[in-house]
């Protein structure tokens, strides 16, 4: 009689049994695991959007200008685009430098000299250095240098005065140099805590002033007739939109100091490139997640290919690029659309049309502040944060609803292979007694054959 395999045709009629419902959940799961990535791609390139659209609104506008000092060497200038073109007439006295005092013929001492030395910058809180643990090496001995690491390393110094050691032929000194520039930066050192000794002794005797603590003053128009700018730092923003740095003052002889703001067409043009881009980039990922199926190519349809929430989303983004805002469209600077979608930028019409109505393209394309949101940018970012906010938005909630599909259908696995494993047992047991009873009639079958 024929032989059988009680585990090959246990196997088989358990898969026979489940492999209809365990196709559909197989099905279920890959396609799951294909909208849970696509939903996490969708939420990425919203994201990146987002990201390109808030930078842009942080500059206050779209139109750049461009800022620049008549005198070579005495600093720097920058623009944004609150400023205003035109030119200023400026003279700088002097610049903010930070204080710097020396200690001359700093001992090396013993540790029982060390105690502690207090330190304070300005009309600021003091802080103290506690010599007396600064024996890094364990010599015994307290050494110049880590006299000044004790001082760099002090837990309230956080880095407003930094100490170092310099050795000139047989002198060693101590230099303190204050963190910050301006008149209220003077260091000062306080050796009340420090027991009598060498040390005391050398750093009682007072510094030397290595570079004094001073504002930048500078004047908008001639000196002492102008409008006098006095502060601790280099860098000025008094005229609006524009920031200044000096690194020397006007010297005698100096031609006049004119600042000079000017429109920026290619500083302009990168801006409104940089939205084209960053749309597109973004239009790039809809269209790939909608992509209808290809019989020509082969290609199946993408995964939302069929949802009308996100085509819509990919709609509304196109409706919007469309739009009237402030009296303004976006083609009229430049801006093209082609017929899938995807945006181009035609920079001498755009730098024709700024010269036209230079306030127009801050106005067109507005802020995303959450203070004064308004215009093309306001709009797109309303638009995407209703899909990507983190807490309600529409891929949120896909997410969550996914997260329960997935659940269930682990859920329905689990017991999909519970019910494998009985039938498996079932079939078994039944397929592992017949093989007995075969063996048995074979058994029988060959004692007849004998007795004949």
């Amino acid at each position: 009689m024929t032989q059988i395999d009680p585990v090959s045709m246990a196997t088989q009629l358990a898969t026979a049994y489940t492999q209809g419902t365990r196709t559909q959940l197989n099905t279920q799961t890959q396609r799951a695991e294909e909208t849970s990535s696509a939903l996490s791609k969708l939420q990425s390139a919203l994201r990146a959007f987002e990201s390109a659209a808030a930078a842009m609104s942080a500059k206050k506008g779209m139109l750049q200008f461009g800022a620049s000092l008549s005198v070579n060497g005495i600093g720097s200038a920058s623009a944004t685009s609150t400023a205003q073109p035109g030119t200023q007439s400026l003279w700088v006295e002097q610049v903010a430098t930070a204080h710097q005092i020396s200690y001359a013929n700093v001992p090396a001492v013993p540790v029982a000299q060390g105690g502690t030395l207090s330190l304070q910058v300005g009309s600021g809180t003091a802080f103290s250095v506690d010599l007396s643990s600064a024996d890094s090496d364990a010599d015994g001995t307290l050494s110049q240098a880590e006299t000044a690491r004790a001082i760099n390393l002090a837990p309230n110094n956080q880095g407003q005065v930094s100490a170092m050691i310099v050795t000139v032929g047989a002198q060693t000194q101590l230099v303190l140099t204050s963190a910050q520039t301006g008149a209220g930066s003077t260091v000062t050192l306080d050796v009340t805590g420090l027991p009598a000794g060498a040390l005391k002794d050398s750093l009682s005797a007072g510094p030397t002033t290595l570079a004094q603590a001073r504002d930048a003053i500078v004047w908008l128009g001639a000196k002492d007739t102008g409008v006098k700018l006095q502060q601790a730092s280099n860098t000025f923003t008094a005229i609006q939109g524009v920031s200044m740095t000096f690194t020397r003052a006007s010297a005698v002889g100096d031609a006049p100091l004119t600042l000079s703001v000017s429109r920026d067409a290619a500083g302009t043009a990168d801006n409104v490139r940089a939205f084209v881009d960053a749309f597109n980039t973004l239009k790039t990922t809809l269209d790939e997640l909608t992509r209808p199926a290809k019989v020509d190519d082969g290609k199946a349809a993408a995964v939302f290919a069929s949802d009308s929430g996100v085509r819509s989303l990919r709609n509304k983004l196109n409706d919007l690029i469309r739009q009237d805002w402030g009296g303004v469209r976006l083609m009229e600077f430049g801006v093209a659309m082609d017929r899938h979608g995807a945006l181009s930028l035609d920079t001498a019409k755009l730098d024709k049309a700024v010269a036209a109505r230079p306030d127009a393209l801050n106005q067109l394309f507005g802020s995303t502040s959450l203070s004064a949101r308004s215009g093309l940018l306001a709009a797109l970012d309303t638009e995407v944060d209703r899909w990507a906010d983190s807490s309600g938005g529409q891929i949120k909630r896909r997410q969550d609803s996914l997260a329960t599909v997935q659940k269930n259908v682990r859920a329905r696995q689990t017991r999909l292979d519970d019910q494998y494993e009985q039938a498996y047992n079932r079939y078994l047991k039944q397929f592992s007694q017949l093989q007995t009873l075969m063996s048995q009639m074979d058994q029988t079958s060959s004692m007849f054959s004998t007795t004949t």
